[in-house]
């Protein structure tokens, strides 16, 4: 499948979250992120099932969702699992040619193409299953002018930009055993390729650990690492995410950005609350990464990682969770020639993540 790209697949057009206010979702990721609300949908533009509000920064568009009734499917979705990512929707360039090709590989059929219509012109959509209640949503355009999808209305409200730019890569928890399945599911059907994969050898503590794999298409814009629960002593954060969310689903969204001193910072004075790492990972830290452009003390400050391989130096670091329940969190990463994930952060990382875990009471 060498160089193959079988659904035509463009890009991450949107992130879809089904929430239980929609209005103050929007509220936190415009003052929180720094987004800025583009389009609005509801009982004022005719829509009678569900209210939207988009927000975009830099190419990352995100959707908030919320059901107007007991009886829109939504609503089962927001009972089960809290508030969490629905649709990971990818924009294509033909979308009953990518939706027939994805069924014909196997992926079982979440939307039938059909024509979504309105006075800007014509989008053109289907979607698929993927694991848990995910779906990916195949979108592509066919002579629409307006602000974000038929439906939508203008409805700006400037944030102020943190400098976010573009989803980096969407990492799902599956249950354990399932990690392949899903693997080869990607591999199969949208012609991804393993880039790389973490054993519990490379992400474990004492106590817990976890397996992954990333799933990338050709031009690794559209990246999906995949996490199963290992066997340990005591429950991984993936045992904890499944019990939490009630099945699989979307872990955290890693947003890419150009300078994380400067976005890390804005968040933090946003009230974004992030992980933190023992200090004395900074002790070592130069030792271990060598020679790079930013200021270690503001580094160790904001309580950045950081990590090199044979391309370059990446800095990464985790949000607490953004739901009451311990599930969605996100990842901010800037990228200085490596395309790795951080991989020699992982035990500082885990560990943090399992103090908090223990403060859950949930380790």
């Amino acid at each position: 499948m060498s160089g193959e790209n079988p659904l035509k697949i463009k890009r991450i057009h949107h992130i879809e979250f089904l929430v239980g206010n929609a209005r103050q979702a929007a509220y936190f990721y415009r003052k929180g992120f720094g987004f800025s609300q583009t389009a609005y949908r509801g009982l004022e533009t005719g829509e009678r099932g569900v209210t939207s509000y988009a927000l975009t920064q830099g190419r990352i568009n995100f959707l908030f969702t919320t059901p107007l009734n007991a009886n829109q499917p939504g609503s089962a979705h927001i009972s089960k699992h809290s508030d969490g990512v629905r649709d990971v929707a990818l924009q294509v360039e033909d979308a009953d040619k990518a939706f027939e090709e994805a069924t014909r590989r196997g992926a079982q059929v979440a939307e039938e193409p059909h024509n979504d219509t309105d006075q800007n012109g014509t989008v053109r959509r289907a979607a698929v299953h993927t694991y848990g209640d995910t779906i990916h949503s195949l979108i592509s355009y066919k002579d629409y002018s307006g602000p974000f999808l038929p439906g939508f209305v203008t409805a700006p409200i400037p944030g102020e930009d943190a400098g976010l730019l573009q989803v980096d890569h969407v990492v799902g928890n599956v249950e354990l055993g399932r990690m392949e399945f899903w693997a080869d599911f990607y591999s199969r059907v949208f012609g991804f390729k393993r880039l790389i994969s973490f054993d519990d050898k490379d992400i474990s503590t004492e106590y817990s650990a976890l397996m992954s794999i990333v799933m990338s298409d050709d031009s690794q814009l559209v990246k999906f690492p995949i996490n199963e629960p290992a066997p340990g002593r005591k429950r991984s954060q993936i045992d904890e995410y499944l019990d939490a969310y009630g099945g699989p689903g979307v872990q955290h969204i890693a947003l890419l950005c150009g300078d994380a001193v400067k976005t890390v910072g804005k968040l933090q004075g946003n009230g974004i609350e992030f992980l933190r790492v023992p200090d004395s990972y900074y002790d070592v830290v130069r030792d271990r990464v060598g020679r790079i452009d930013e200021s270690l003390d503001a580094i160790r400050s904001l309580g950045i990682l950081v990590d090199r391989d044979q391309e370059g130096y990446l800095l990464q670091i985790f949000s607490k969770p953004v739901e009451d329940r311990p599930t969605l969190f996100f990842e901010i990463i800037q990228r200085k020639g490596s395309r790795g994930f951080g991989k020699g952060n992982f035990r500082a990382l885990f560990e943090a993540i399992e103090l908090e875990q223990a403060r859950r009471g949930n380790l």
